[in-house]
Order: C-alpha cells, then sequence, then structure tokens
C-alpha cells in the first residue's frame, strides 16, 4: 500500500531545483501525493497543472499547517528539491521538525543527511518516527565490483542521457517504460538517482552516493539482477548530470560498464550554459555528443527535446527542423509523447541486438 505523502519545496516548485517533486507530480508507486508545500503564490493550484498543463488532483499549501489541515492522515513528508551542494536550509529545517511534531515520518534525498543532525535525530525518537536518508552511501559489505557479466547478457540496454543537468533524463525514460507497457513490451527502467528511488522503481543505485570504485559494479549489479528476476524484453537506463558539464562529468559509465548499445540522448535546444552558469561554459552541439557516443560503441536512435522556453508551436517546429537535420526521431515528450519511437524499440527487441 502507498504511504501518503506531503511534498516540501518550500517556494522553489517553480524551479527546475524541485525537479523531484516534479518526478512525484508526474507520477510514484511508492507515495500516494497528498499535497505540494510551496508558498502564497502558488497555493491553490493544482501541481500538474501549474508543472505541465495536466490536472492531477495534487493541490499546492502555504504552509505545513494549511496542509495538514486538509490532510492530517498523511504520514510521510518528502524532501522535494536538489539544492547547490545537497544542503538542507535553515528554513527548511524548521519546517521538517515542525513535521515530526506531527507525527511525519521524513524521507530526504539530499547529501545532507538527516541522520547527521543530532536535534532532529532526537526528536524523530521521542515521536517514534523515522528518518530515511536515500543517499546515504552503502556499507562497503553491500556494494558490488564490476565483474563483466554484462557482456553475457542478450537483453537490449538503452541509455537514456542528456547534454546537460534537468534535462528530463528521468522522465523521459519513465515515459518510454510506460509506452512500451502500453504495448505489451515488458520494460524496466533502472534508477539512478533519488527521485527515481522515491517514484518506486525496483532496480537501481544512487550514482553520486557511490563509492567511484563500485560505481560500475553497481550499475552492472543493478542491469543483471533486474534482467535475471524480472526478464523484461528491453532496459533503460536513467542517466546522471552530463558527459560534458564540468560540475559533474558522467554517462559513460552506462555505455561501457551498462553495455547499452543504443542511446537516447536528451537536448534543449534554447540553452546556452552548462547549468545556465556562462562561467561554467557552452554546451556543445548534438552533433558533437552524437559523435562522443557513437565512438564509445554505442548508437544514437532518438533525441529527446527539453522545450524548456519553447511554445508548443516552436518545440513542434524544432522537432521537425531537427529530425530533417539529423536523420534522426526526435521526441517532444511533454507535448506528444514518445510513442513513436516504439517502432524502433520493437526492431531493436525484434533483431536481438544488446
Amino acid at each position: 500500500m502507498k504511504k501518503s505523502a506531503f511534498v516540501l519545496t518550500n517556494g522553489m516548485y517553480l524551479s527546475s531545483d524541485a525537479k523531484t517533486a516534479h518526478g512525484l507530480v508526474r507520477g510514484t508507486e511508492r507515495f500516494l501525493i497528498t499535497g505540494i508545500i510551496d508558498q502564497e503564490t502558488t497555493a491553490g493550484k493544482d501541481a500538474g497543472e501549474l508543472l505541465d498543463g495536466v490536472h492531477r488532483n495534487i493541490p499546492i499549501y502555504a504552509s505545513l499547517d494549511a496542509a495538514w489541515q486538509s490532510h492530517p492522515e498523511t504520514r510521510v513528508l518528502v524532501i522535494g528539491v536538489a539544492t547547490v551542494g545537497g544542503i538542507l536550509p535553515a528554513d527548511m529545517l524548521t519546517i521538517i521538525k515542525a513535521a515530526i511534531e506531527k507525527g511525519l515520518s521524513i524521507v530526504n534525498g539530499l547529501h545532507d543527511y538527516l541522520n547527521d543532525h543530532p536535534d532532529i535525530v532526537e526528536l524523530a525518537n521521542k515521536k517514534g518516527i523515522s528518518l530515511t536518508d536515500i543517499r546515504k552511501p552503502k556499507k562497503r559489505a553491500d556494494l558490488h565490483f564490476f565483474t563483466g557479466d554484462i557482456f553475457k547478457l542478450s537483453t537490449p540496454v538503452i541509455a537514456v542521457i542528456g547534454m546537460d543537468c534537468a534535462m528530463g533524463k528521468r522522465t523521459t525514460a519513465r515515459l518510454l517504460k510506460e509506452a512500451c507497457a502500453e504495448e505489451q513490451i515488458k520494460a524496466e527502467m533502472i534508477y539512478t538517482g533519488q527521485t527515481g528511488w522515491l517514484q518506486g522503481n525496483e532496480y537501481g543505485f544512487v550514482f553520486d552516493s557511490t563509492l567511484n570504485d563500485f560505481v560500475s559494479g553497481e550499475l552492472e549489479h543493478a542491469i543483471l539482477s533486474c534482467a535475471r528476476e524480472a526478464n523484461p524484453s528491453i532496459i533503460f537506463l536513467e542517466g546522471q548530470s552530463a558527459l560534458r558539464n564540468p560540475s559533474g562529468p558522467c554517462g559513460l559509465e552506462f555505455l561501457i560498464s551498462g553495455n547499452a548499445k543504443h542511446t537516447i540522448l536528451v537536448f534543449a535546444p534554447k540553452r546556452t550554459y552548462f547549468d545556465n552558469e556562462p562561467h561554467w561554459g557552452k554546451i556543445p552541439s548534438v552533433e558533437s555528443e552524437i559523435e562522443i557516443i557513437e565512438k564509445f560503441g554505442s548508437k544514437v536512435i532518438a533525441l529527446a527535446m527539453n522545450t524548456e522556453s519553447c511554445s508548443n508551436e516552436e518545440a513542434l517546429q524544432l522537432k521537425a527542423e531537427y529530425e530533417q537535420k539529423l536523420n534522426l526521431p526526435v521526441l517532444a515528450p511533454l507535448q506528444k509523447g514518445v510513442g513513436e519511437l516504439i517502432p524502433v524499440l520493437q526492431k531493436i527487441i525484434t533483431d536481438g541486438v544488446q
């Protein structure tokens, strides 16, 4: 049974920092989201309509007290943001303490662990509630080292990687899994971040909390466990960061250690700089990214477009332009879904190409 949960964004719901909350609004098998706690300017609106125009019956509240008054049955507070450096802001810590006083367990995906705050631990113990730090690293005994058994796997593995952070890699992978299910294709997704776990995905690990020597082994273990236990026809890998984002270059692990012979590349045609920080450098061209990926032995089978700052008309025009220029399918997931890629995926499965 799903646990009822509030999601705390505390004024950040309309920013990309709230991508964890956005993922939970779009769907989760782990929680029943009863409300978003944000601020006065967004309070009273539906979280889904504000996110992407889809009504999802998830109200936004200006405060914890307002949310609690409407849904006193709620049992969990989920931290729904990814802050710079993973630090819990002081004002959020105040809300967390108030939530504990109401008997809410706390689920936190930031690098700032609740269990490292003695006052919060003491209060949680007093109230008999749990503190879950998703990003807390596994013990050494629970980590897996790379074995090479991934090269024996016949199930097609497709990496969904992006050209920057907060591009929609996880959302695209989830939508692809859902589209496959609608066509009676058994697909699974390997999560690699906190939101993938929060959404209820069974197989995966938190990439940026894993000791570097064991990243390839944890990735391999997640894929092989998924293939062995779930027996899917196809597996999608949720990417992290980007190949050339200087704040956290990442992605080749999915191609090499994950042996993903196919890639879906997520890009944002109107984003110029990494993380929108000019001094971090310009995001390179899509063509140059495809060239790098394919040099590492993975074929780019499609692009997926993050349409931030685009009207629907602009998004569809850009989709057509990139399809003509690159001779590849270009998905506009939020405008048109991802169903048009199903024939490509079916062919990969039928051909048995890993």
